[in-house]
C-alpha cells in the first residue's frame, strides 16, 4: 500500500533524502526547529519500494549528508553537531544496525558528503570554510581551504574525478536569506573517482 504524505511526516518531516542501489530511500530529520529551536537529536527513516515507511535510527546529533557504499552494505551519515561521521550496517530489508563512529572529525563540522572509490569520504564544512577528504578511522587525506563555507560536495565529471563544491559566505542561520548572493560552485581534480550513492 502506498505511503501517504501524512504517515511519512509522522516518522520524519525530512531534511535530506538518499536513494540507495536497491530502490530504498533514507530520509533524515534534524529533530528540532532550525534555526532558533532547542537542540534535540534527529532520526533517519526508511521508505521502501513497496511504499512502507519506518524509523531506522535515532539519537543523531543533527543528521546532514548521507551516503551508501557501492555494495549497499553501509550507510554513512554526517552528524554536524556531533562533529563526526557515523556508519551503520544495512540489512537486506534496509534496516540499520551496528552503529559506530566511522571518523571523528577533530573539530570538523560535516554538511554534505560523498564517497570515492578508495573508500574515503569528502565532506563540506561551512564554519571552517573547507572541503575535507577523510579515511575511515579519522585520517585526514586532503584538505581544500576556501574563502567561504562549503555546504555540499560531489564527485562527477567525465571520469568521476572532478570534485564539485557548493559554497557561499555564511552569515549565520538567522541571515540565510539576507545580503548579497555569494554562492559559487568550485571544482578541483580529486585523487579517486566517485563511488556509491548518491
Amino acid at each position: 500500500m502506498p505511503t501517504s504524505a501524512a504517515s511519512l511526516r509522522e516518522v520524519t518531516p525530512g531534511t535530506r533524502q538518499l536513494w540507495d542501489g536497491c530502490g530504498n530511500v533514507y530520509i533524515n530529520n534534524q529533530g528540532f526547529d532550525f534555526p532558533g529551536g532547542n537542540f534535540a537529536p534527529g532520526t533517519i527513516a526508511l521508505l521502501t519500494p513497496d511504499g512502507s515507511v519506518r524509523q531506522v535510527a535515532d539519537g543523531i546529533a543533527f543528521p546532514n549528508g548521507m551516503a551508501v557504499t557501492s555494495d549497499n552494505s553501509t550507510l554513512i551519515v554526517a552528524e554536524s553537531y556531533g562533529r563526526k561521521l557515523t556508519a551503520f550496517d544495512i540489512a537486506v530489508d534496509g534496516s540499520l544496525s551496528s552503529r559506530r563512529v566511522w571518523a571523528d572529525l577533530n573539530g570538523g563540522v560535516p554538511d554534505g558528503i560523498c564517497l570515492d572509490a578508495e573508500g574515503a569520504v569528502w565532506y563540506g564544512d561551512v564554519p571552517n570554510k573547507r572541503c575535507v577528504r577523510f579515511g575511515e578511522g579519522g585520517q585526514v587525506l586532503q584538505t581544500i581551504d576556501l574563502d567561504r563555507g562549503c555546504f555540499a560536495c560531489m564527485l562527477g565529471g567525465a571520469d568521476g574525478t572532478t570534485l564539485f563544491m557548493v559554497t557561499t559566505e555564511w552569515r549565520g542561520a538567522e541571515h540565510m536569506a539576507e545580503g548579497p548572493r555569494t554562492g559559487q560552485v568550485l571544482t578541483v581534480n580529486a585523487p579517486a573517482p566517485h563511488a556509491g550513492w548518491p
